[in-house]
């Protein structure tokens, strides 16, 4: 029950409440202390309820808001009331019974990920979440594992058993079609199976940007807070498309840090490492450092192939009486090398003209119906392209790197280039020698051997390389 104290400081409390002019001077003074940003997220929502001998008691929407105002400017908050009541001496939060607890409505398509039975707020709390749907199709058992995703299927598989881990948070990049919505989808669906009891919560870092700002527009911050920190398990796929967003940044930071301090779990995905990241935040990309950073490298023949096989073998419920020269996999294998979904639209689009022209799938036919994806995927690189996603990659002048000046900055880069030039194009020595500034085919060699040489010794050229040249064959 509550009472009321009458001292001195601001001309007295009234029993059940202060007055109306004393919390706003209070509220007045903490927001020239605190600032108006964590005034208004944080300090606005309070309600003063009453005294309880020495304690002042505040109403608050959620018990997150409660805990966080208690953790951060709870010191603050009794410093400022004991000023005004020298007999307050502590500080409680209440999130009061017939108050429930506000939740942010989404307009778009729910998808609870984990359906948690030990209670039906628990229940109601999953349904609130604004979360991506899940595909069927993306599952552990649908994955094909090669040596390119043997270490990014292995860490996925291990968070999806739902025990601790030891790396917060997992972080799987690579290119597109190589894999990682499939991993994410992966965890989740066997989360899900695993344990139903946690909350997990998975969807783009374009939907997180969007809730933030409805959110933000509608003046539903606290909601939108309690919401996201308030899951066991968060994962947010594409994560580069916040990168240059500041107030998305700094919430999408928060969230991260509030999570990680609960022992919460973390998956993330981008088409690139965390410190390759334009325009993303360095204490973000730190923090994304901090955990298990894993590489969906671009997938070998072997991989493609497997893959093929796999998907095969669908076909063949939907398409009984088709048949397939084994020559044909190995052909599309050996062809299209960039894209896995490409790959398998490939395959898709053949079965479905093998069955409507009551032909068998021939090596033949597959040239004739896949024509256009097969001249796609022959796109050829040329040595002027290289040369400037290099110098892109440096930051250099382009000018620079293929003129005659023979410093460190400008040398290397020069190599790098003369060495993707002699890997992915057709171009002879000569050739390649003449597009840099009329260059002699030795000093081509020279510097295709020094590459060669430092992709072995240092791990940052090996890194810079296989980045390039995947830019290049995307």
């Amino acid at each position: 029950m509550c009472f009321g104290i009458n001292t001195g400081g601001m001309d007295g409390w009234d029993k059940k409440t202060m007055t109306e002019d004393e919390w706003s001077a209070l509220q007045k003074t903490l927001s020239n202390t605190i600032g108006q940003n964590n005034y208004a997220n944080w300090i606005a929502p309070l309600e003063f309820s009453c005294v309880e001998g020495d304690i002042a008691v505040f109403n608050v929407p959620t018990n997150f808001l409660g805990n966080y105002v208690s953790q951060n400017f709870g010191d603050v908050l009794l410093y400022r009331i004991s000023e005004s009541n020298g007999s307050i001496k502590r500080i409680r939060f209440n999130v009061p019974e017939n108050k429930p607890l506000k939740t942010m409505q989404s307009g778009s398509a729910h998808n609870p990920v984990s359906k948690n039975a030990k209670s039906d707020q628990s229940v109601q709390k999953d349904e609130q979440l604004p979360g991506a749907p899940l595909d069927q199709r993306f599952k552990f058992d649908t994955f094909v594992v090669g040596k390119p995703n043997e270490l990014a299927h292995a860490a996925a598989k291990r968070v999806g058993e739902g025990a601790s881990v030891t790396f917060n948070p997992l972080f799987l990049y690579g290119g597109v079609g190589l894999g990682k919505t499939h991993l994410m989808h992966a965890i989740a669906w066997e989360l899900q199976s695993r344990r139903p009891e946690l909350n997990v919560l998975y969807l783009s870092a374009e939907q997180f940007m969007y809730r933030f700002v409805q959110a933000l527009r509608d003046r539903k911050m606290m909601d939108f807070k309690q919401l996201f920190r308030s899951v066991d398990i968060l994962m947010v796929d594409d994560v580069q498309f916040i990168a240059g967003k500041d107030s998305t940044q700094e919430e999408f930071f928060h969230t991260f840090n509030a999570l990680v301090d609960q022992n919460k779990q973390i998956i993330i995905s981008a088409d690139r490492a965390p410190g390759e990241i334009k325009d993303l935040e360095e204490r973000i990309k730190s923090r994304m450092q901090c955990g298990l950073v894993v590489d969906l490298h671009p997938t070998d023949y072997e991989l493609r192939l497997g893959i093929l096989q796999s998907k095969v073998e669908a076909h063949k419920s939907q398409y009984p009486d088709l048949t397939i020269e084994p020559n044909v996999l190995e052909f599309l294998a050996l062809r299209i090398s960039t894209n896995v979904r490409v790959l398998e639209g490939a395959l898709t689009r053949l079965f479905a003209f093998a069955s409507l022209v009551g032909r068998p799938i021939t090596l033949e036919l597959a040239q004739d119906c896949l024509a256009d994806v097969l001249r796609a995927s022959e796109r050829k690189i040329t040595v002027e392209e290289i040369q400037r996603k290099v110098s892109e990659h440096y930051n250099i002048r382009l000018s620079d790197m293929i003129g005659p000046k023979r410093v460190r900055t400008y040398a290397r880069p020069r190599q790098v280039a003369m060495y993707l030039s002699k890997q992915l194009t057709s171009r002879s020595l000569p050739e390649i020698g003449r597009r840099f500034g009329g260059r002699d085919h030795t000093t081509v060699m020279h510097g295709v051997k020094r590459i060669e040489d430092l992709k072995v010794q240092d791990g940052q050229v090996a890194e810079d390389l296989e980045m390039l040249r995947r830019a290049l064959e995307a």
